[in-house]
């Protein structure tokens, strides 16, 4: 599979992102480990995101052209919201960026997050690694609709492009979310719209920071969103780094806990009051702050037990 997926064949590549995705992700890293330490460059990673509505999807679609253009192979990775009940997602994208889609050098993938709380999918790491390992050069990473704390995307991309549209609050809630503060780029997208001018203002007062204005629907300012993509290094400091990684972690600890195979029992047992909130977490993470043995069974942290409660 993943010989054919060298040789080009898009369909390899996609069942190698699928297997990505799944149990044998790790299969997956060990056999392109091997092609990545013979030497292979690592891609760009670009990521887009950005308030829900805000025209992100338009904007990664625009920003295609010009790096194919360049004689450049790019990869869109495309986070979709997964329902909470089915699990199940529309996956979207590729009806968006449908005149990019029969471009053998574009590969649009889109994935569901599944529970992943961080505005990317638990896979997205392992995917980039694969399309490292088949020679792609810029990687386009869009993430689901962002809300308070989902800036995940700045441990795998940089820079990461934040979009908001005028209007509809955008930019004050991308300010109170702390979006503003992982962003490298500010774009301000639906630019034709009345308030652009005031919302890059606010922006610009906000930061400190580049804030671009774009009509990402008519191609208006994407070359000079592509000029300031390339022109980007990110100054890090070891804090911020840090500071990325432990929300990379927390993020895909809860992805694993979601896995666990005592959740729904868990669940069911909070749900009828039959078990405390705080136990049934200790459960979940394996008493790490001390375990004793109760009446529950083992691994509840060493606490005073509170009368059983349903959840509000």
């Amino acid at each position: 599979m993943l010989d054919a997926a060298l040789g080009g064949s898009v369909r390899a590549a996609g069942r190698l992102l699928s297997l990505a995705e799944g149990p044998r992700r790790a299969e997956v890293l060990a056999a392109v480990a091997a092609v990545t330490d013979a030497g292979v460059s690592a891609p760009r990673v670009v990521g887009v995101t950005g308030p829900p509505g805000a025209g992100k999807s338009t904007t990664v679609a625009a920003l295609v052209g010009p790096y194919r253009a360049r004689g450049l192979r790019v990869a869109v990775l495309a986070v979709d919201p997964s329902s909470p009940f089915s699990g199940g997602a529309l996956l979207g994208d590729r009806i968006r960026m449908a005149e990019h889609a029969a471009d053998p050098g574009v590969l649009i993938r889109s994935l569901a997050a599944r529970g992943h709380v961080g505005g990317l999918a638990a896979a997205v790491p392992a995917a980039v690694g694969v399309l490292a390992a088949l020679g792609y050069d810029l990687v386009l990473v869009e993430t689901v609709g962002v809300g308070q704390s989902e800036i995940e995307v700045a441990a795998v991309a940089d820079p990461v492009v934040v979009v908001v549209a005028p209007g509809a609050g955008d930019a004050v809630q991308a300010a109170k979310a702390g979006l503003l503060e992982v962003a490298d780029l500010l774009v301000v997208n639906k630019a034709d719209r009345a308030g652009a001018e005031q919302t890059a203002r606010d922006l610009r007062a906000e930061t400190g920071g580049q804030v671009l204005s774009l009509v990402a629907s008519r191609g208006e300012g994407v070359p000079d969103l592509v000029e300031a993509i390339e022109a980007h290094r990110r100054a890090d400091t070891e804090e911020r780094r840090a500071a990325r990684a432990r929300a990379q972690l927390l993020s895909l600890a809860q992805s694993r806990l979601q896995e666990h195979p005592e959740l729904a029992r868990l669940a069911g047992e909070v749900a009828d009051g039959r078990r405390d909130l705080d136990d049934a977490i200790g459960l979940l993470l394996g008493g790490l702050d001390g375990q004793v043995t109760t009446g529950n069974g083992p691994g509840i942290p060493a606490r005073t037990r509170r009368p059983a409660s349903r959840p509000r």
